[in-house]
């Protein structure tokens, strides 16, 4: 019979026969600490969302950089994010990007957002052009909606455009997620206390179980928002942990096969 869907959730069908059942798959459990609680997750119901990894974010002569903000933190999570990504991939698990890429004619773009990134009418804002290099400020195509240099994104990744600060709204990150037949997603990008906090909280919201992945994630706010934004997902909308432990034990899981211990693994640099 001819499978028909996705790896995660399809159907089978044949000339005379169409097999509704979608088999549940367990059996990847991952032990992670993290807080408020030591937490387990299957990766076979489990994808990864990288928010706004972006040139207007975080690379010199973006809008962010244009306008005298300091985008050098927003860059930290690459290293990180290239340590992870590869093995999260080895294990099946899917890696979405959900990144700005607004139309051309931001028509369905409302003032309220559009006043966020141009306060007086008088800035660079949404889809206005760069004074440096001419790009159009989160426009889908654009060097400044682009995902920055040297990250590891692969074509085989899933790419959302996003229009709102959340990732959920006006977008098919729902749709696919439940197509993909996910349950549990981790959260990584910038920034922190803004896009990927409200992506993190809408997910939660929807039924999702939401595991914040702080090193992997930044922000060029004060360090009052982060720790408001961290307190508010340990005490209502999820987990937070560190992505070396995740790295540890998925290279712990390959190094049980092969004899080996994890205490023997050699601790991760970077």
């Amino acid at each position: 019979m001819f499978k028909l869907g996705n790896r995660k959730s399809y159907w089978q069908v044949s000339e005379t026969l169409v097999d509704l059942r979608r088999t549940q798959k367990y059996g990847k459990p991952v032990t992670l600490p993290a807080q408020p609680q030591e937490v387990i997750f299957d990766l076979e119901h489990t994808a990864v969302i990288v928010i706004d990894m972006q040139n207007d974010f975080c690379t010199p002569g973006g809008w962010l950089d244009s306008i005298g903000a300091d985008t050098s933190p927003l860059l930290n999570p690459v290293s990180r994010l290239n340590r992870l990504l590869p093995e999260l991939r080895k294990e099946g698990v899917p890696v979405i990007w959900v990144n700005w890429g607004n139309r051309e004619d931001r028509m369905n773009v409302p003032p309220s957002v559009l006043h966020v990134y141009n306060l007086d009418g008088r800035g660079n804002g949404i889809g206005d052009a760069l004074p440096g290099n001419g790009s159009k400020v989160l426009e889908k195509g654009s060097w400044g909606a682009a995902i920055v240099d040297g990250l590891d994104a692969a074509p085989d990744d899933i790419y959302v455009d996003k229009y709102r600060m959340s990732g959920f709204w006006d977008t098919p990150l729902d749709s696919i997620l439940r197509n993909l037949n996910i349950q549990t997603v981790l959260f990584a990008g910038v920034n922190l206390d803004q896009c990927v906090m409200h992506t993190l909280q809408d997910a939660a919201c929807l039924g999702y179980d939401g595991i914040l992945l702080e090193d992997c994630s930044a922000t060029n706010s004060p360090a009052f928002c982060l720790e408001a934004t961290l307190y508010n997902i340990k005490q209502c909308y999820g987990f937070v942990a560190d992505s070396t432990w995740l790295v540890e034990e998925l290279n712990g899981a390959v190094a049980h096969k092969e004899g080996n211990t994890p205490e023997e693994l050699a601790p991760l640099e970077g």
